[in-house]
């Protein structure tokens, strides 16, 4: 089980939201590159980095995630409006341990076959689920498929990771939801990271008695709710 503290940006800075609603900002910090090498020194060696102006096509952070990728001094995972192979292969080239797509991996499945024979083992597929559903476009669009729908589709391709991320339980430090998280782990051919309200240490200790191979986690570091040493310490990798 590794835990991953999740750098989400916003017009240029680091922020968390609540409930996966764009607007709903709880916390903002000017300095993302500050903040992960902060994360760094404590004993994370893992990042999850998402561009959430490209994710909902209101703008980029791309020279922003390019220092996080080689300067925090962590693998770093990026996301974030990820919609065509060459944004793949330059986030690639660039370090990023690995990518993460979401809509239209969910939305266009040939476009995400092709790309994951082109990048064996280094695309991590994102669904973002609300009550089950997936939701995509910025959690704008609910899907009719389930998320164990999604995850039978994606267990013949070769993935890194999946990434589920409880959208109706981001941002609100209420815990996370383990039945979907558990459903998931047993479904999945893949490691699974769960995502969306993982509040405290046991949060992180029942995701991983449940299968789940990773926790990625904003909210509750960033208020002081979670012992980010603690969590490094034991989950940090």
């Amino acid at each position: 089980m590794i835990v991953m503290p999740a750098v989400d940006l916003r017009e240029g800075a680091c922020v968390q939201l609540v409930g996966g609603e764009y607007d709903a900002e709880r916390v903002r910090l000017d300095d993302p590159l500050g903040v992960a090498r902060g994360w760094a020194q404590l004993g994370f060696t893992r990042l999850h980095v998402v561009d959430l102006d490209a994710a909902t096509g209101r703008g980029s952070n791309v020279d922003i995630v390019r220092d996080l990728v080689l300067e925090s001094g962590m693998l770093v995972q990026v996301g974030g409006g990820v919609r065509d192979d060459d944004r793949v292969e330059r986030l690639l080239e660039d370090g990023a341990a690995a990518v993460v797509v979401g809509t239209r991996a969910i939305e266009d499945p040939s476009w995400l076959a092709e790309l994951a024979d082109r990048f064996p083992g280094e695309i991590i597929v994102a669904a973002d689920v609300r009550e089950r559903r997936v939701v995509t476009r910025g959690w704008a669009r609910t899907l009719p498929r389930t998320i164990l729908d999604v995850i039978e589709e994606l267990n013949t391709l070769p993935l890194a990771a999946v990434m589920v991320t409880a959208v109706h339980k981001e941002g609100q430090m209420q815990g996370t939801d383990l039945p979907l998280m558990e459903d998931v782990a047993d479904a999945s051919a893949f490691p699974v990271y769960a995502s969306g309200g993982v509040s405290t240490v046991h949060d992180v200790r029942a995701l991983e008695d449940r299968g789940v191979a990773g926790a990625i986690i904003g909210m509750a570091l960033y208020t002081g709710a979670m012992d980010g040493r603690q969590i490094a310490e034991e989950y940090g990798g």
